[in-house]
């Protein structure tokens, strides 16, 4: 849904296009940006350690548009964002000769942590008002850390919010939750609760520590994971459609990709088509579907990688335990 302004905005589309990418200098390989998911993938890119990224960025604009319409002083805004860090950066664009926007923006690796957001924005005065929004690119980039392949449906919203006085007012109910998956919407997000647990959000989105503090973020995060690798899983299966056969669609967007990673390891040696096929059987006759859970947990803890997580705690307790005797 389309948010509604009280004054004229611009109809035709806005685009952002990343035409380059270098770091600390270095074009980065093209193998790392996808236009198509409109993702960066910085993590081995070939450099261990780096300093920053430039995007070199040109924009289209609907200029026909601009010029008769009752806007004046347009300009073009990247912005880069990440909720992690809680940074913010932002970059101006400038007419090129050919009536594109162009420009750069830095990504430094000292304020980002995970996965930024480049939202391209389209500010003007409008009614004697100056810098409102007017129009903005519909689908965001994204600057992925931690990931060596650019791949969209990788990415699962992270909102830190208090559950006991925070905007979310469904979420009050559940105050006393660390954290909570929402997945009715277009993409999964974990809403993480910061007043349920002192210094929990600290931890979470810290760097290096104590060994003891490393091994509390991991099994944390490992958590979070299994958490919302499940309920996007029942989620995916619950909105399954069917065609006139009866035999269930698979799903678009993230609930297929849910779905086809977590398959093989509910239901081994079968076909995704079978096993999807199967599953609906349980889940609407009602047979076999509270044994299935098993799969679909260790399907989770898999992706979570918990038993790994969980090796490497109990190790590091175990010197720490020997350290101190």
């Amino acid at each position: 849904m389309k948010t509604v302004f009280p004054y004229p905005t611009l109809l035709g589309d806005v685009v952002c296009d990343v035409v380059s990418v270098h770091v600390d200098g270095k074009p980065l390989p093209y193998t790392k940006v996808s236009a198509t998911e409109r993702v960066i993938a910085l993590h081995d890119s070939g450099r261990a350690k780096w300093d920053e990224a430039v995007l070199d960025l040109r924009v289209r604009l609907p200029d026909d548009e601009l010029r008769t319409g009752p806007w004046q002083e347009v300009t073009c805004l990247a912005v880069l964002t990440e909720k992690a860090t809680n940074s913010r950066t932002t970059a101006h664009l400038h007419r090129a000769s050919d009536g594109t926007r162009t420009g750069s923006i830095v990504v430094s690796r000292a304020c980002h942590l995970r996965r930024a957001a480049l939202s391209l924005l389209v500010v003007a005065t409008v009614d004697g008002v100056p810098g409102r929004l007017v129009g903005a690119d519909e689908q965001d980039w994204y600057v992925d850390l931690q990931e060596a392949t650019p791949v969209r449906q990788r990415e699962i919203e992270i909102v830190e919010t208090d559950f006991r006085a925070g905007p979310h007012e469904w979420l009050r109910p559940f105050k006393d939750s660390s954290w909570i998956v929402e997945t009715s919407g277009d993409m999964p997000v974990v809403y993480l609760n910061t007043t349920a647990v002192e210094g929990l959000m600290e931890v979470l989105s810290g760097r290096g520590g104590t060994p003891a503090e490393r091994t509390l973020r991991e099994m944390t995060a490992s958590h979070v994971a299994h958490d919302a690798w499940t309920a996007m899983f029942h989620t995916a299966i619950n909105d399954l459609d069917v065609d006139e056969d009866g035999t269930p669609v698979m799903p678009p967007g993230w609930r297929e990709t849910v779905l086809r990673t977590m398959l093989p390891d509910v239901l081994p040696g079968r076909q995704p088509t079978d096993a999807l096929f199967e599953i609906n059987e349980r889940r609407t006759k009602g047979f076999g579907w509270s044994e299935l859970q098993t799969g679909v947990q260790y399907a989770a803890g898999r992706r979570a990688q918990i038993t790994k997580k969980l090796t490497t705690a109990v190790r590091a307790v175990d010197r720490l335990e020997r350290s101190t005797d």
